[in-house]
């Protein structure tokens, strides 16, 4: 039995309209693609000088002076032990940068956590693990290191709090 030619002509239709339909789709998501990329490229160029402004696309080296992250980070522990989080939340505050942030804060808390670790390694801060987090606190070398009292530089400090 043969198919009437409205059948033929109305499925012919039908492929014809799934092929526009799949061709649109495909247009509509290399638009899609063309507005991410204009947008970020707008939220650069629009981007001001202030901490916090940026987005995920600047450097973090423009926040912080060589060194700053871990006289922050030892200041910080002078209180008490304190997790990588609350470190790094501690850092953002006394910077004045947007701790809601959350790419920011992400961000910085990399730099935060490579600090810590290369403090630990220098015997400046010590570590307790729990539950998939960190916890550091000062040694004594690190105490020294961050009491400057006397106007002493910190490899002056950790000298003398050695030789005793």
């Amino acid at each position: 039995m043969a198919e009437s030619q409205t059948v033929v002509t109305l499925r012919a239709k039908r492929d014809a309209i799934a092929s526009a339909i799949q061709n649109y789709e495909r247009q509509l998501e290399r638009a899609k693609a063309d507005y991410a990329h204009i947008t970020a490229a707008l939220t650069i160029f629009e981007a001001s000088d202030e901490p916090g402004s940026q987005r995920a696309y600047v450097q973090l080296y423009r926040y912080f002076r060589y060194g700053e992250i871990a006289t922050l980070a030892r200041k910080a522990l002078a209180d008490g032990p304190l997790t990588t989080i609350e470190i790094t939340k501690q850092v953002m505050t006394a910077k004045g940068l947007d701790a809601a942030d959350r790419v920011l804060t992400q961000s910085i808390c990399y730099s935060v956590l490579r600090t810590m670790r290369g403090l630990y390694r220098r015997q400046g801060v010590q570590r307790s693990r729990s539950k998939n987090r960190c916890t550091w606190f000062l040694t004594s070398a690190g105490d020294a290191a961050n009491s400057l009292s006397t106007g002493a530089t910190p490899a002056i400090a950790l000298l003398t709090s050695q030789s005793r």
